[in-house]
This record gives C-alpha cells, sequence and structure tokens, in this order.
C-alpha cells in the first residue's frame, strides 16, 4: 500500500510512545535518510554551534530529551516516508505531553508534502523545506553566518567526510521524486570545495566520499562544462586526504575522462558507484534512463578494460510498471554476467509527482519483493566468490570502529554503511583511524576476515 502524508492519522493510532525527561539548554537533531541529508545537518550543527547559543545532540540514543528537536526527513520512497512520519508523531506526541518545548521538521518530506503536514501534523512549529536553512536558523534566534562556508562540524567518524559537490538533479527520470524534493542541479564552486577538504583534512579526515544526486554533471551550470575531473584533480594536491571515493555518477553519456583521473591519481579508490537501475530496454525507456541496454553494457567493459582493478557498485530497481517476469530474468541474467563487485536492490515506489505515477502500479509488493530477493541472492553469490579471491592476499585497509570481538575495517573496494567490512581478531593493536596492512584470512559472502602484518 502506498504510504502518503494523509495516512498520518492512522499511524498516529499505532504508534508505541514513551514519556522522556526534559534536557534543557540543548537541542536535539535527528537525521533520517541518505548522506546528503546527513551533510546538511552537519552544516546547520555548524552553524548553531558558532553561534554559541546551543548545544547540539545528533542522533540522541539516550532517553532524555532536549527542550527543542529538530527532524531532518526523508521523502524518497514508501519506507524512508513512512519512518519520518513515524518519528515527527513520536516527538509531536512528547509535545503534547509537554516533554519538550518546540518542536521544528526539515529536509525532503517537509520540502514535498509541507502543506498537508501542516495540517495533519499541526504539533510541529515549524516546517521547513532543503534549502531553508537561514529561515530555520532565524527561528531559533540564530544568524546565518556566511563566513563558515567552508566550515563543518562531521557527524561520521573523524577519519571519513562527504563531500557534497552539488545539490539538486535535472535528469528526468520517471520514477524518482528527488527533483520535486531538491531541486535543479545546482554546483558547488570548486574553490570552496578545496576549502571544505583542507578544512576536514585539518581535523584528521582521511577519506573523502564525494556525493551528489549525479556526479559527472558537475560544473554544467556554472562552468558551462563538465570538470569533475578538474575538482578531483585539486582535491588529490589537499594534504592529509589519502583516498576520494566517487559516488552516483549517472551511466549515460558518462564523461570518459574522470577513468583517466581515477587511473592516474593514487588518492583516488579505484571504486565507481555508477546506479544503472535496469537493463530491459523496454524498462529504461519507461525509466527515461536515456541510455539503452547495449549502451549500458558497452561502458561497464570500457571501465574495466581502463581500470581492471576497479571495483563497480550499482543499484537495481525492480517491481517497475509494466516489468515481465521476461524482462526481469533478462535483468537477472545481466547481473549474473556483470558480476558486479557491490550491488543494490530496491523496490519500485509509486511517488506522486514524478511521470510514472501516471502508469498503472500492477506489481504487488509481494512480487516485488520476491524479484528483489532472487537478485540478492544471485549477488550474493557473486559477491562470495569475488571474496573468496581475495584469501591469502594482502590489502590496505583503514579501520572504522572496534565492535565487540573485533577491529573493523574497509579496503580501498569499500564505502561506510553500505558495503563489505574487514573483521580483524581485537587481540591484534590497532587505532580506529589508521590504515593498516592486512593479510586476508578467510571469508563469508559480505565480509572478509585478516590480520594485521604492519
Amino acid at each position: 500500500m502506498l504510504l502518503t502524508v494523509f495516512q498520518s492519522i492512522y499511524l498516529r493510532k499505532n504508534i508505541n510512545l514513551k514519556t522522556k525527561s526534559l534536557k534543557k539548554n540543548h537541542i536535539q537533531l535527528v537525521t533520517l535518510g541518505c548522506s546528503k541529508n546527513f551533510v546538511d545537518s552537519e552544516n546547520l550543527i555548524t552553524q548553531l554551534e558558532y553561534n554559541d547559543q546551543y548545544q547540539v545532540e545528533h542522533n540522541p540514543e539516550s532517553e532524555e530529551v532536549s527542550d527543542i528537536v529538530i527532524v531532518n526527513t526523508c521523502g524518497f520512497i514508501d519506507r524512508a516516508k513512512e519512518e519520518s512520519i513515524n518519528t515527527i508523531l513520536e516527538y509531536a506526541k512528547l509535545k503534547s505531553n509537554g516533554s519538550l518545548s518546540k518542536l521544528y521538521v526539515t529536509g525532503c518530506l517537509s520540502q514535498r508534502y509541507k502543506d498537508q503536514l501542516e495540517v495533519e501534523i499541526p504539533e510541529v512549529d515549524a516546517y521547513f523545506g532543503t534549502m531553508e536553512l537561514p529561515s530555520l536558523l532565524a527561528r531559533l534566534n540564530a544568524d546565518y553566518k556566511h563566513e563558515l562556508i567552508g566550515e563543518r562540524i562531521i557527524s561520521t567518524p573523524s577519519h571519513y567526510a562527504y563531500l557534497k559537490i552539488s545539490e539538486g538533479c535535472n535528469r528526468t527520470c520517471s520514477f524518482c521524486a528527488i527533483p520535486l524534493m531538491r531541486g535543479r542541479h545546482i554546483s558547488v564552486p570548486i574553490e570552496t570545495l578545496i576549502l571544505q577538504a583542507k578544512n576536514l583534512a585539518q581535523k584528521g579526515v582521511k577519506e573523502l566520499i564525494l556525493i551528489a544526486q549525479e556526479l559527472t554533471y558537475y560544473g554544467l551550470d556554472i562552468y558551462k562544462k563538465r570538470v569533475l575531473s578538474d575538482l578531483l584533480n585539486e582535491l588529490c594536491k589537499v594534504e592529509g586526504i589519502e583516498w576520494i571515493r566517487l559516488h552516483y555518477a549517472y551511466p549515460s553519456k558518462f564523461p570518459i575522462e574522470i577513468l583517466d583521473v581515477i587511473k592516474d591519481q593514487p588518492k583516488i579508490c579505484n571504486y565507481l558507484d555508477i546506479p544503472l537501475q535496469h537493463i530491459s530496454d523496454k524498462i529504461l525507456s519507461g525509466m527515461k534512463r536515456q541510455i539503452t541496454k547495449n549502451e549500458s553494457v558497452n561502458l561497464i567493459h570500457m571501465i574495466r578494460e581502463k581500470i581492471p582493478e576497479i571495483t563497480l557498485r550499482t543499484t537495481i530497481l525492480v517491481g517497475f510498471p509494466g516489468e515481465t517476469n521476461e524482462e526481469f530474468q533478462e535483468l537477472c541474467d545481466f547481473v549474473r554476467e556483470a558480476r558486479f563487485n557491490r550491488l543494490g536492490v530496491f523496490t519500485y515506489s509509486h511517488e506522486e509527482g514524478t511521470t510514472a505515477y501516471e502508469l498503472d502500479d500492477i506489481i504487488t509488493d509481494e512480487i516485488k519483493q520476491e524479484r528483489a530477493q532472487e537478485l540478492m541472492n544471485i549477488q550474493s553469490q557473486i559477491s562470495l566468490e569475488h571474496n573468496q579471491a581475495f584469501i591469502g592476499k594482502v590489502l590496505k585497509v583503514i579501520i572504522d570502529r572496534k565492535e565487540g570481538s573485533h577491529y573493523i575495517g574497509r579496503t580501498e573496494m569499500d564505502s561506510p554503511e553500505v558495503d563489505n567490512e574487514v573483521l580483524i581478531d581485537a587481540n591484534q593493536y590497532c587505532r580506529v583511524g589508521d590504515f593498516v596492512k592486512i593479510r586476508v584470512t578467510d571469508c563469508i559472502e559480505y565480509d572478509l576476515y585478516a590480520e594485521i602484518i604492519e
């Protein structure tokens, strides 16, 4: 069943809430959704902290609640919308009980459904869109400090950070609501990004993860040409940064010169996230992806010929309106043949305001889930075979955290949160944030086991 904002009354009746004790003189900021949302929250935290009026607690784990709560929402697909609405309702109930005095909502859900939310959840003091940081600060009696451009307090572990190089998207994919929430593509100037990178490096960041809705479009709006390669070359000059990772490169009209930079610059990880979504020509056309099956296959072959050691990550969308069993099997065959190193699968969400919303969403949720699981079963075996090939090999790993009896690290083949991890027995000493050399001793489908050799 498609979740809409108008179902919030139903959710209000079915959510379990707890009374929490009040924690004054603080703001609690709850961030939901993708890494782009986390960067937005980090910018908000930075502005508030430098105003010297508030202490901000990000994604609190305690049962205490601050006097002021801000929820940064996601509105991308049904599941994300449901999580956002439930979170708002939880804090709205606490506000009604007098457990907090102010509740504000920002982010993608608020941008997309502000008018409906104001009616359905009136306990919220104000709703703000994705580009309304100055207005939110003003509501909190805080000044927007322009001099903080380039500064950011990060919420990730201190050794890596996301670098958002642009906002919005000019693509017209029929299933995607991102342009409705984030607007058209706006590139961040190169000099601003370099300043951000230098500041992050001074704080101990060693890995930059470049994110955008569409990396390869970077620069067209302000420089009148694609300049991602120029940006990458400049970022490689920043002292202290050892890894630079690329996420979300659109496959249509892919700028080949990026591959030369990846190959020639040792700081750039041999890693590329390139979401293909599907392989059937009919489905690709319905999705308005501006690419064909042959072009997709040729692009994958060309990337691997140019950089044989590259790790390719892709995203697949199943259950698009009209997807037949034959087209799904064509997709399965492609995944078997392409043998992606990393792969994520999503089920289609029927989003109002998108052009695909005009199509009949007749594929049941059960079939969508079955197709997603079948693809992941295929990928699980591929991932295991990829991992088995690393047993006995020496790899460079960055240590992300200690968890139980293991240190948890990543190779350059892996992005945090979404990819494989390396587990190292905690009896071998190392520090979080350090790079170490390891030898792989064993593996499972999505993890490597290893010992430190230096």
